[in-house]
């Protein structure tokens, strides 16, 4: 008998409803339905909450073979829950170039190091260049960590590449401009993001 056969019976047996066995479990009745449906598998901890609720072992609950199918499946979601804050995290440090000495200016003859809100001899359309890209990033990291649990496609396979892009967009640029602090800062950044990427 397969898990949502088994499932069904278990809820049938102690009569109660899809409802009244979600609300038991703290999950969305829409879960609930899908897993009698045969179309989804609990994760590891709502498969303990079902164990406990009904008095049996997950053993019987799953075979071997689907018990190592979530118990994966829940690492590789637990991976990418971590990869997200990491990258989140990381684009929102960026918002430290407007706080922080990252840009290097002349000033009577001498190099000072200022904020990006601070660098004033620089032409216009370059300190909007700045701008753009260091918002950008900060905008994709609040992203990365606000749609954690989305599960488009389409966004799934944009957010990292999106990361990825605007980090080298920007130490491209201030490389070329000659801001060799701000582009080493977004180097280590882009570094700690390929190597989790590659770890994957």
């Amino acid at each position: 008998m397969e898990f949502n056969e088994k499932l069904q019976e278990l809820r049938k047996k102690k009569g109660i409803t899809q409802e009244e066995l979600s609300e038991a479990l703290y999950v969305s009745r829409t879960a609930v339905s899908k897993w009698e449906s045969g179309r989804g598998f609990p994760n590891i901890e709502s498969l303990k909450a079902i164990s406990k609720f009904f008095s049996v072992t997950i053993d019987e609950l799953l075979s071997c073979d689907q018990v190592l199918d979530i118990a994966e499946n829940d690492n590789r979601q637990k991976e990418n829950h971590m990869r997200d804050l990491v990258f989140g995290l990381l684009d929102l440090s960026s918002s430290l170039f407007f706080f922080l000495p990252f840009f290097g200016q002349k000033s009577k003859g001498m190099i000072e190091a200022i904020s990006l809100l601070s660098l004033t001899e620089i032409t216009p359309w370059l300190k909007i260049i700045y701008f753009i890209i260091v918002t950008g990033i900060i905008l994709s990291g609040i992203a990365s960590l606000t749609f954690q649990n989305v599960t488009n496609t389409l966004w799934l396979r944009i957010k990292n590449r999106l990361s990825l892009f605007l980090n080298a967009a920007g130490i491209i640029i201030f490389t070329i401009s000659s801001q060799p602090y701000a582009a080493v800062f977004l180097f280590i950044f882009m570094l700690i993001k390929v190597i989790m990427l590659i770890k994957r």
